[in-house]
């Protein structure tokens, strides 16, 4: 006699769903109790971390990870502010992003009055090497991606594939450069010359923070910065990176430099209740979702 298959209840599944809600706006509240007081937190060196990519607002980019510049300098400024905090380890996972929220970032480090220090783990490259610079000391692993000193400003066009389906671009503008760079026209010579002027410039600024902040001659940045990325090895022998190593050696440094022993307290922005919450409930969604469709399709 075949196994009879559990019937789907959608009454059990509306109390599930009740219940999630329930337990999230409780948990939720408990750990808003705990979050955002870093001073009463035991630590004397704080840890922020870059991760993916660099921007100036979180809603700026969908479904992947995102270092806002707003909340990074935030979090820089309240490790400042404390008085228990001898240093600050910036931890970097990051490909880049904007020149902006980069160099917003980057400001803010030199602004600390404590002890910096850039900890490569992964990618270290474009803005997110240009907020490394900035620190007092550079450390990545041998094989990390570092440097990739160059600006991007590329675009998809889509003129030859409105053409191929009879789609025409009907161009309405105020000002002759006003949809300079728009993906269904073909970019014209001069056009080309004003964005690449663009881009030249903030590679410019760029070459010479580095320069600055690395103390190497502008020159001398100048030949490396070709938007090529180095292995972390190969930056140190360029002298964009001051150690090979990780945690161990950043932790090594700072306690050397301080005479302390390091203990870490890690600041990051905390969600509140509602994005807590929201959390919660988008992944139990997901599943319970998952359960109800799985169960009418058996059904």
């Amino acid at each position: 006699m075949a196994k009879e298959e559990p019937k789907f209840s959608w009454g059990y599944a509306i109390f599930v769903i009740i219940f999630l809600m329930i337990f999230g706006f409780i948990l939720s509240g408990i750990i808003s109790l705990f979050s955002g007081d870093y001073d009463s937190l035991s630590g004397n060196v704080a840890m922020i971390s870059i991760d993916g990519v660099i921007l100036g607002s979180e809603d700026d980019f969908l479904f992947e990870s995102v270092t806002s510049s707003l909340d990074t300098i935030k979090l820089i400024e309240e490790a400042d502010a404390n008085e228990n905090i001898k240093a600050i380890i910036i931890e970097i996972n990051s490909p880049g992003g904007s020149a902006v929220a980069s160099e917003e970032i980057a400001n803010a480090v030199k602004k600390t009055n404590k002890t910096t220090v850039a900890w490569i783990r992964e990618v270290g490259a474009s803005g997110a090497y240009w907020i490394a610079s900035a620190s007092d000391h550079v450390v990545a692993n041998r094989v990390s991606i570092t440097g990739s000193i160059g600006v991007i400003a590329s675009y998809l066009e889509f003129s030859g594939l409105l053409d191929r389906y009879n789609i025409s671009y009907e161009r309405l503008v105020s000002g002759k450069y006003k949809d300079i760079g728009s993906p269904f026209k073909e970019i014209t010579q001069e056009e080309r010359a004003i964005l690449q002027q663009d881009i030249d410039i903030i590679r410019d600024y760029f070459v010479a923070e580095v320069a600055k902040n690395r103390n190497i001659p502008k020159k001398d940045v100048d030949k490396i910065a070709t938007g090529v990325f180095y292995l972390g090895v190969q930056a140190k022998d360029l002298g964009l990176v001051d150690e090979l190593g990780g945690k161990d050696e950043v932790i090594r440094y700072i306690e050397q430099k301080h005479g302390i022993t390091a203990e870490i307290v890690e600041y990051k922005e905390e969600k509140g209740l509602l994005d807590i919450l929201s959390d919660v409930m988008s992944k139990q969604s997901f599943f319970v979702g998952k359960g109800i469709g799985i169960s009418l399709l058996s059904g």
